[in-house]
């Protein structure tokens, strides 16, 4: 069965990624080649006959091609597989979306540490990580997540995070979690479900935080429900005149133990 053959808004897009950079595509033949040597693998070397066949639509490149691009036109490599249609960003949430059916390490080698997350200092005083709020308004000046932070989708998916004072949920959901969040899900469902792990959840706006919480409705007031071990009171709000219902949580990132220092 032949490949399918890649969208001619790919090649375009490629195009104007060398166009940008000024760069005739003899001269992404020659510095690809060096690349080449420098790799000791021809693999990364892109002739200038293939590279106008990437660009008008007939091929795709080979992951050391999709590599020699990304370093000659000084893009990151997601990007440049972006123009495929193939986002790495969407990694993480779609392993969890396609579930294995046994249980399994994920990876071979332990993980090294990992990197504190470094906040610029002129948002120091902006980014609250002891409130509950959504990922988006927390880092959206930044355009892109920290480093330490999980892998995200913010352009196709909704994040929350529970702040390190929340303790709502707790322990089912621990302070400092981050949480997936459907936006298409946004009417409390009060039945449906036979225990407290299968009971909805919903990440709530309030008018000046936001909660994560279960939620009743009762005489035009949103109940948000703590979990009974959490030590907490219910809260009623006027709704929907003070509370919005952003969306349900339908996956939670948490740690549930601190690691070992070295």
């Amino acid at each position: 069965m032949p490949a399918p053959k890649p969208s001619p808004e790919a090649g375009k897009r490629l195009r104007a990624a060398r166009l940008q950079v000024q760069l005739s595509t003899r001269d992404v033949e020659r510095l690809s080649q060096k690349l080449a040597q420098e790799k000791r693998n021809q693999e990364y070397y892109i002739s200038h006959a293939w590279l106008t066949q990437i660009e008008g639509g007939e091929f795709t490149p080979s992951i050391y091609k999709f590599y020699s691009l990304s370093i000659i036109y000084k893009r990151g490599y997601d990007e440049i597989l972006g123009f495929f249609e193939i986002h790495i960003g969407d990694i993480g949430r779609e392993q969890m979306w396609l579930t294995l059916p046994h249980t399994h390490l994920i990876g071979g080698e332990l993980p090294s540490a990992s990197q504190p997350i470094e906040i610029p200092p002129q948002m120091r005083g902006n980014v609250q990580i002891e409130r509950t709020n959504l990922v988006s308004q927390m880092f959206h000046q930044w355009g892109a997540l920290p480093i330490g932070l999980p892998p995200m989708n913010l352009r196709n998916s909704l994040y929350g995070y529970v702040g390190t004072e929340d303790f709502t949920l707790y322990p089912l959901i621990r302070p400092g979690s981050f949480v997936e969040i459907d936006p298409h899900q946004k009417k409390v469902d009060a039945s449906g479900w036979s225990n407290q792990f299968d009971r909805p959840i919903y990440f709530v706006e309030l008018r000046n935080t936001y909660a994560c919480a279960w939620c009743e409705l009762s005489a035009g007031r949103l109940l948000l429900v703590p979990y009974p071990q959490a030590g907490n009171q219910v809260r009623a709000v006027r709704f929907p005149e003070d509370a919005g219902i952003i969306g349900r949580v339908t996956a939670v990132l948490m740690r549930i133990a601190e690691t070992k220092q070295p």
